[in-house]
């Protein structure tokens, strides 16, 4: 009897979902390569305290107290110095361009106002567009004024840190001198935005043609790849720049974030980067048999983005493994560039570093698109 329940039919319909399943190969690997990347990022590459951050060191006077407190850095853990002999002008374009998180300055004339007894000051610049990434590396340098010099000030010279500790930190949070994280994240969400919009939109394009049955038609005119390609991502430039004027209205005048740097350079680097995400979103409608096969795709290149460009979590506190791959994605790049442009005011020299690396990978991931795309239907 039908109306009966029977386990016979049950089983039967298990198994043809199951040949099904595993028909459908790209919904299977998602169904477990997902659950994979995301315990290997969040158990290997996600770290909420980064150390061994890049430091540059300027001198203007050398001895054995300056030597003892680059060591004492060194010793927190959170501190690597990467330019130990750096000048103002160097140690400033550094920082500038994200090459380095902190600056540490010996002013001349620190050793002799250390054994008057003076208190000198030290200065250490820190990179705070990212306060999360300073944050502890701060604290740990605070606690060094009573220790560092401890081994050096013995003896006759003991009288020098008598009266506590015998010199002060003056630290100076750059770019974020309050530690507000909207000024962080607001900018970081453009690109977010932008990285899951365009390629979802970008991503369909193609398969919708296909399921609709219009391909047909497409394939039939005399028009070349590259032509249908750019003619797709062409009226979506014009809608992101529509979601970037909202978010920097938002960002002005909602979240009081500082824009210090050259419009017309954030607006290159944001058609850069659009470019750069309809690439990528068209190649994989080119790729993708269905709609749903599109937004798989999608996400999977979305996820490592989200999670291994800098935006949610320090990139510098990554394994380095987990920064290799951040590096090729563009999300980290232009990350880079908006923050560098709003927050630090960078020109086109310090843009630059993070520009090309967008161009590149446009171009790389464009022709993969025209070499996948079928001219023909299968």
């Amino acid at each position: 009897m039908k109306d009966r329940f029977s386990f016979a039919r049950l089983l039967a319909m298990m198994i043809k979902e199951l040949i099904q399943l595993r028909r459908d190969r790209l919904t299977f690997a998602m169904m477990v390569g997902i659950p994979i990347i995301q315990m290997t990022l969040f158990g290997f590459a996600i770290n909420g305290d980064p150390r061994r951050l890049p430091t540059a060191v300027v001198a203007q006077e050398q001895g054995p107290f300056t030597r003892s407190l680059v060591r004492a850095l060194e010793n927190t853990g959170y501190f690597e110095v990467v330019a130990p002999d750096a000048d103002a002008a160097e140690a400033e374009r550094m920082i500038e361009r994200g090459e380095v998180q902190f600056v540490f300055t010996v002013p001349a004339g620190f050793e002799r106002r250390l054994l008057r007894g003076e208190h000198p000051a030290l200065l250490l610049e820190a990179d705070a567009t990212d306060p999360a990434a300073t944050g502890n590396a701060i604290g740990a340098v605070q606690q060094l004024a009573a220790t560092a010099l401890r081994h050096d000030l013995v003896g006759p010279l003991a009288a020098a840190q008598s009266g506590g500790a015998p010199f002060e930190w003056r630290i100076h949070r750059r770019y974020n001198p309050e530690g507000i994280t909207q000024y962080n994240i607001v900018p970081g969400l453009m690109g977010v935005i932008l990285t899951m919009t365009m390629i979802m939109m970008t991503g369909l394009a193609v398969t919708r043609e296909v399921e609709r049955g219009t391909m047909e038609n497409l394939l039939a005119t005399p028009v070349h790849p590259l032509e249908v390609m750019v003619g797709k991502i062409g009226p979506y430039i014009a809608i992101g720049y529509v979601q970037v004027s909202i978010i920097l209205l938002a960002a002005r005048y909602v979240f009081n974030v500082p824009f210090e740097g050259n419009l017309a350079l954030l607006l290159l680097g944001v058609l850069v980067f659009i470019g750069a995400s309809l690439t990528v979103g068209i190649t994989i409608s080119s790729a993708a048999q269905s709609q749903m096969q599109a937004m798989q795709m999608t996400f999977f290149f979305f996820l490592p983005s989200l999670l291994l460009s800098g935006f949610m979590f320090p990139f510098r506190g990554m394994p380095g493994w987990a920064q290799f791959i951040g590096e090729a994605l563009p999300l980290t790049h232009f990350l880079r560039l908006i923050r560098g442009v709003m927050l630090k005011g960078n020109d086109w020299a310090n843009i630059w570093p993070h520009l090309w690396p967008l161009l590149l990978f446009t171009a790389v991931v464009l022709a993969i698109g025209l070499k996948r795309f079928r001219k023909t239907l299968d």
